[in-house]
């Protein structure tokens, strides 16, 4: 595995630094210490920043490439990304205490539009990375950012928990509510839902990862958490999706950029594929009521 991480030299950056080491180091992983100056009269300066930073990733273990260029940053971890095919890039995210839709650095969320590795986005002061939760929306095309997440979760010894939250359905579906707050009656229907979770679930236990379905109902940026609060979550594992057309590049929906704007502890955007064609909404239901066969 290749890991590319990203610093200004400034002291705000040993987060990534630090965070970056707890993956890097289980993870044998060919790293790569990226600085970068918006001018070149900050070089020597940036080089013996990067060389400090570097001994706490030496102690991890990690032997780090020291990469220096000049330029405006997102553009140079763009070409950086398009030089060397890396696994996961590491980024810091600091807060702007700004208002709106973007509470963090702008350059944070360019970033994870822009190039195609998966995003580490260091956050918080985590001194180990043991408890994840993928925010999974139950659909097919995240099965991709769950078999990376399996993968660093594997080597780090971390347990996952893959959180579903379903909006409030009307009364007359209570029942339906009741059949899908039931894990294990729900995991063995043929439900949509249901198939999905159940070989998201099997994808982990084949890594050998400790997994577990937890579902939720409401709205679904407070539950996910709510669910982070009570579970003491290290990482929170959300995705984005690549648009269409001739140009790369990746949609962040809204969730994504909320629970961005709200973390107080790492988010990492994996990568989806592309979404499958949806269900009618009567063989949804009918999948309910059904269970697999042998079941």
């Amino acid at each position: 595995m290749k890991i590319l991480i990203c610093s200004d030299g400034t002291p705000s950056a040993q987060t990534a630094i630090d965070l970056g080491g707890l993956l890097a180091g289980p993870l044998t992983a060919e790293t790569t210490l990226l600085g970068i100056s918006e001018r070149s009269e900050d070089e020597q300066p940036l080089r013996e920043a990067l060389h400090k930073q570097a001994q706490s990733l030496r102690q991890r273990g990690v032997s780090p490439e020291i990469v220096v260029e000049f330029g405006e940053p997102v553009l140079q971890i763009a070409q950086q990304t398009s030089k060397t095919m890396y696994d996961l890039v590491v980024i810091g995210a600091r807060w702007t205490g700004a208002v709106g839709h973007y509470w963090r650095s702008k350059r944070t969320y360019e970033v994870i539009k822009t190039i195609q590795p998966p995003v580490f986005v260091a956050i918080g002061e985590r001194k180990e990375l043991k408890r994840f939760v993928i925010c999974t929306g139950g659909k097919e095309f995240i099965e991709q950012a769950v078999k990376f997440t399996g993968k660093l979760a594997a080597a780090v010894g971390a347990s996952v928990t893959l959180l579903h939250v379903m909006a409030e359905p009307p009364a007359m579906y209570a029942h339906l509510v009741r059949m899908e707050e039931n894990v294990d009656q729900l995991l063995q229907s043929k439900s949509e839902l249901g198939t999905n979770l159940r070989r998201q679930k099997r994808e982990l236990d084949r890594l050998g990862v400790s997994a577990e379905v937890h579902l939720r109902h409401g709205i679904v940026i407070d539950q996910v958490f709510e669910e982070v609060l009570e579970g003491n979550y290290d990482l929170i594992v959300t995705g984005t999706s690549q648009a269409r057309g001739l140009l790369r590049h990746y949609i962040m929906g809204d969730l994504t950029r909320d629970i961005l704007n709200r973390a107080n502890v790492p988010v990492l955007v994996a990568r989806a594929g592309p979404p499958q064609p949806a269900r009618t909404l009567w063989k949804a239901i009918k999948g309910l009521f059904s269970k697999p066969r042998g079941a």
